[in-house]
């Protein structure tokens, strides 16, 4: 029982010494300059300002929305398409090839086409995370869907089932788990898209928000924005590991 209950402080061992270090030399020492290193009081002070102006918020807001616009049009093109490469061999052999040469292709590579092609906004960034998303998650829905145990599909063929009906009952159910990890690792990419994709060709948003502040020497907002960031991905790393350990394993 107390194994497990010290096992529960374990994780936030480190990030306590971190933050005591980082105070040290900081606000502490004075080691470093706010403006090349702000301490944790110049962090909050400035996250106090950034929610109480609602740009923290807003900017939140619009990032998650670019998100989630992004991986769902992603998932709509690679699940499907992730099903089909993977139950039908032809197909993939034809479509390998192209695959291949676009999926090592940084996200960040299609900026200059994206704002050429859509402009200046939202859906610039959303172009840029659809591409970052839609490899992850295609790669692993058609390893999923191959993975598929080759007793259960031989042992529903042969009391009858239809090519539909194996697809249906037996692959897509087995290859769920798989799906979730590639969503998993999507919305890791999907933040960092947008990220780069703000800093560029955005208006708004936390990327946005960041490259301001840094303009502006701001680098206590600029650090409040990258913890914001990095809180997001560990929220979103916590729901997919939750439901992959309580629903599917």
């Amino acid at each position: 029982m107390f194994d497990n209950y010290n096992n529960r402080f374990v994780p936030i061992i480190l990030p306590i010494i971190l933050l005591f270090f980082w105070y040290l030399i900081t606000n502490g020492m004075g080691l470093f300059s706010s403006y090349i290193l702000p301490g944790p009081i110049d962090v909050v002070n400035s996250a106090w300002v950034v929610i109480q102006n609602g740009k923290l918020l807003t900017n939140t807001i619009d990032t998650l929305f670019k998100v989630f616009a992004g991986l769902i049009l992603a998932s709509l093109v690679a699940i499907p398409l992730g099903i089909l490469l993977g139950w039908y061999k032809t197909l993939e052999d034809l479509c390998t090839f192209v695959i291949s040469v676009l999926r090592p292709i940084p996200p960040v590579a299609w900026i200059p086409f994206s704002i050429l092609w859509f402009g200046i906004g939202t859906v610039p960034a959303v172009f840029i995370i659809f591409m970052g998303c839609v490899f992850p998650i295609l790669v692993y829905t058609t390893d999923g869907v191959k993975r598929t145990d080759k007793v259960l599909v031989e042992s529903a063929q042969t009391l009858g089932a239809t090519d539909w009906n194996v697809l249906r009952r037996v692959v897509l159910p087995s290859a769920v788990p798989y799906v979730v990890s590639g969503l998993k690792v999507g919305i890791g990419i999907a933040l960092m898209c947008t990220i780069s994709a703000e800093m560029i060709g955005s208006s708004s948003g936390l990327g946005y928000m960041i490259l301001t502040a840094t303009n502006l020497f701001d680098t206590g907002t600029t650090v409040v924005g990258m913890l914001v960031i990095g809180l997001i991905g560990l929220i979103f790393d916590f729901i997919f590991t939750r439901i992959q350990n309580r629903i599917f394993w």
